[in-house]
């Protein structure tokens, strides 16, 4: 089925740095170019911010937080997060049409699933900027009152993916706002077209200038900038493990406080009586959703052994009929990976799985028939006979690779499926509810989804254990990352 969007009413246009309300380009002048992986053609370009530009950001950044951004009150920043709702509402289609050509996701038949999404995150952080509030504590000192404040940390650093561009930021945009502080938005450089016609919308908004800025640029430049600027009092992170350990060095200098949503290697572990029609419709949804991009991939598919050649079977059988496609077609199902360099990554762990005697039970191949020649297309790939030390099943690949890994006991798949440095998801499929509730509590991972995988909800944390992470997205703990508590002692005495 041919594509019917007309690409043309899209503005790719050149995009420059919104920097205190005003849009300008970047100091040095560079540019980037944003790639089509659909077809590998270059479909805009954007300003390549340097530190000079970062820094003039984040004084944009403080003195809005310290001037007229500090007197709204908690009801003007709910009104301010509701206009965004319904800016975003209005302007769905084009925003998710962005994503689809910028990173590959693909179009959907029913794309407003994932814009009610987007559009209850924003609206309940919305209702959570008046619920903000502190709470007095009885103490013993003699005559002492004593109650706690609230407030807002200061100025943000977002830095996002590029698997879930308008998703990712609004996780990082909502939670500032909602509670006081300020933004400068880094966006990632795979992936930047939707945060810039974001901070367009978000010009339309009753905010002063400077509340949100947003700084295109490569990571090791601007990205470094930002996490290391003394005038950011915190950094808001996703993306790999291996950069996450640098923000850490880098936010050393003034002490910044971070949080962190990092990769992962998740467990998703099928016992021999679950219904194993939904474990294998949600082993595929869990591995090849977004083409294996999501950083809560059930990569490590843990299967009890007497079930194993069944379900390895009914996954073949899946990913056989997945339509590997254009992005833009409806009818696709898996669309490209994002860059010619992550096809390059992911195709050398395939490469690697291969020689470590890991069985090719499906897939594995580049896809380069017909229109899909000059794209970054990958087949559904399922790897069994995999044992613990491959790399296959210790890496985070990203991208639709699957490693099956069989065991014989509850006690053998927790130790395996704990045995790993990341902890961010895991999922478990089972008929019996003791035995749901003994793995999902003995597994070592942030969430635990149960016969079903990948369901997400604004007013549920997410985050992970161990290298996976620190902090949450989501839910009313997120808050607290942006928040400073502040006592005050009151004499009440003569």
């Amino acid at each position: 089925m041919a594509t019917t969007v007309d690409l043309k009413s899209l503005n790719t246009a050149p995009r420059r740095l919104l920097i205190g309300g005003r849009w300008g380009d970047a100091a040095a002048g560079g540019t980037i170019d944003s790639i089509n992986p659909n077809t590998g053609e270059v479909i805009g370009s954007f300003a390549a911010a340097d530190s000079l530009d970062v820094d003039q950001a984040v004084g944009a950044a403080r003195r809005a937080f310290e001037g007229p951004w500090a007197r709204y009150t908690p009801a003007q920043r709910q009104q301010v997060l509701l206009d965004l709702a319904d800016l975003i509402d209005a302007h769905y289609e084009e925003l998710h049409l962005l994503d689809v050509i910028d990173m590959g996701r693909p179009v959907g038949p029913t794309p407003r699933t994932a814009a009610q999404f987007c559009l209850e995150t924003v609206r309940y952080y919305a209702g959570m900027a008046q619920a903000i509030h502190g709470e007095t504590i009885p103490n013993s000192a003699d005559r002492r009152f004593t109650y706690t404040l609230r407030e807002p940390v200061g100025v943000v650093g977002a830095i996002t993916p590029w698997n879930g561009p308008l998703e990712s930021i609004l996780w990082k945009l909502a939670p500032p706002l909602a509670t006081g502080c300020t933004l400068v938005l880094k966006p990632a450089e795979e992936a930047s077209l939707t945060a810039l016609r974001l901070g367009e919308l978000i010009q339309e908004l009753d905010l002063p200038p400077g509340v949100v800025n947003v700084v295109t640029g490569y990571g090791e430049t601007a990205g470094a900038a930002l996490a290391a600027h003394p005038g950011v009092d915190k950094i808001a992170f996703t993306g790999s493990t291996e950069t996450g350990r640098l923000i850490v060095h880098a936010a050393a200098g003034n002490l910044k406080r971070v949080s962190l949503e990092l990769g992962g290697k998740s467990p998703n572990i099928v016992f021999a009586d679950a219904d194993l029609e939904a474990a294998a419709t949600g082993a595929a949804s869990a591995i090849f959703a977004n083409t294996g991009q999501v950083c809560c991939a059930g990569s490590r598919l843990f299967v009890e052994r007497s079930v194993e050649e069944e379900l390895v079977g009914r996954i073949s059988d899946i990913a056989g009929r997945l339509r590997v496609g254009d992005s833009l077609d409806p009818s696709t199902e898996i669309g490209p990976l994002v860059s010619a360099r992550q096809l390059e990554r992911v195709s050398g762990y395939i490469r690697s799985g291969q020689d470590d005697g890991a069985c090719l039970a499906a897939g594995g191949a580049r896809m380069t028939q017909g229109s899909l020649a000059d794209g970054f297309y990958v087949e559904p790939t399922i790897f069994s006979a995999v044992a613990d030390d491959m790399r296959i099943a210790r890496e985070e690949i990203f991208g639709p690779v699957v490693s099956v890994l069989p065991f014989d006991s509850i006690d053998e798949a927790l130790a395996r499926a704990n045995r790993t440095e990341y902890g961010l998801a895991a999922g478990v499929w089972t008929n019996d509810v003791k035995k749901a509730h003994r793995v999902s509590q003995a597994l070592r991972s942030g969430v635990v989804w149960v016969n079903t995988y990948g369901d997400f909800d604004p007013a549920v944390p997410f985050g992970g254990y161990k290298t996976s992470g620190w902090g949450r997205e989501l839910g009313a703990e997120s808050l607290a990352d942006y928040l400073n508590v502040k006592a005050v002692w009151m004499s009440v005495g003569d």
